[in-house]
């Protein structure tokens, strides 16, 4: 969900029962991204759906009988952008397998994983789970450390591993009301719970963390951190840094992305928000438009809408 392709930027919630196990592969395929389906019950196959979608990310309740999901290397081809996971177990267990690990969930445990690369996941009996869905740029980590957690059980019961599950669980209980503003902040709260906790797991050290990666984090941070400066580009966070505007795009190329988009993809979601909270209803469009580095108001307009499909000043009306 790149800023710079149309996106849906939120929906009521949704439910859906599956009639017939042909009918689940569909949703499970709808909901998620392309995967394949099997069941050694078909007939006696039960599954229900649940879902919101909260600005970049999607929170889906999944409860169904014994079944397996497979994302293929086929179906890895044929897709656009590049997601994480993050599965909590709420009931039964679930198998979950990603570059040669496996990892059994309990209730409470959570785990990540990636949607460029192949896995499974197995349910022997009844299960239920909650999944949270999100672009990979929406954390402040380098995808490919990520990655070193796939498959990885983090257990529900302790540390920061157990307030985020708890956090996820709360959020799935409220989905009906998750809207607006506030449920803008809580999927902003939520990310970054869970790149706090991505943190802890993978103990990052000064002293232990690659230096490329290292790089990349204290990138993204000071754009965040400098999203209204209008004069914010390549040369001036590559100066910040004490290095090449070259050196910096391969840092970006290498999570799958480039600086501009970045930088976009942040400002434009940082206007959204804004765009419907309470709190700027003075402001006007253009306003709150220059405080995330946007000086022209008609690119600004253009911008908005290319990435969401719809114009800030709709957007701001119908919140």
């Amino acid at each position: 969900m790149p800023a710079a392709t149309a996106r849906p930027i939120g929906q009521n919630v949704t439910s859906s029962v599956a009639s017939s196990f042909d009918h689940w592969k569909h949703l499970v395929a709808e909901s998620f991204v392309p995967l394949t389906a099997q069941s050694s019950d078909v007939d006696g196959f039960r599954g229900h759906l649940r879902s919101r979608v909260l600005d970049r990310m999607a929170v889906v309740e999944v409860s169904a009988t014994s079944h397996e999901v497979h994302r293929t290397p086929a179906l890895i081809a044929q897709a656009g952008e590049r997601y994480f996971k993050l599965n909590l177990q709420l009931e039964g267990t679930g198998l979950l397998i990603q570059d040669n690990r496996e990892a059994l969930l309990r209730p409470g445990d959570l785990a990540i994983y990636d949607t460029n690369r192949p896995y499974t996941l197995a349910f022997e009996e009844q299960a239920r789970m909650m999944v949270v869905m999100f672009p990979c740029d929406a954390l402040s980590l380098p995808t490919d450390y990520v990655g070193q957690l796939a498959a990885v059980r983090m257990a529900g019961s302790t540390g920061l591993s157990g307030i985020v599950g708890q956090f996820i669980r709360q959020l799935s209980e409220n989905l009906d009301v998750l809207s607006g503003p506030s449920g803008s902040r809580l999927a902003t709260n939520a990310l970054d719970l869970v790149s706090t906790m991505l943190h802890a797991e993978m103990d990052i050290a000064p002293d232990r963390m690659k230096p490329q990666a290292m790089l990349a984090v204290s990138v993204r941070e000071y754009i965040e951190a400098n999203l209204s400066d209008p004069q914010l580009s390549p040369a001036s966070i590559a100066a910040a840094h004490f290095i090449s505007t070259r050196h910096l795009h391969n840092v970006f190329h290498e999570s799958g992305t480039t600086v501009a988009s970045f930088i976009r993809s942040q400002r434009l979601d940082g206007a959204r928000r804004d765009l419907q909270d309470p709190l700027h209803a003075g402001k006007s469009v253009g306003t709150v438009a220059a405080q995330w580095g946007f000086l022209d108001a008609a690119h600004f307009s253009r911008t908005f809408r290319d990435a969401f499909n719809v114009s800030p000043t709709e957007w701001r009306r119908n919140g």
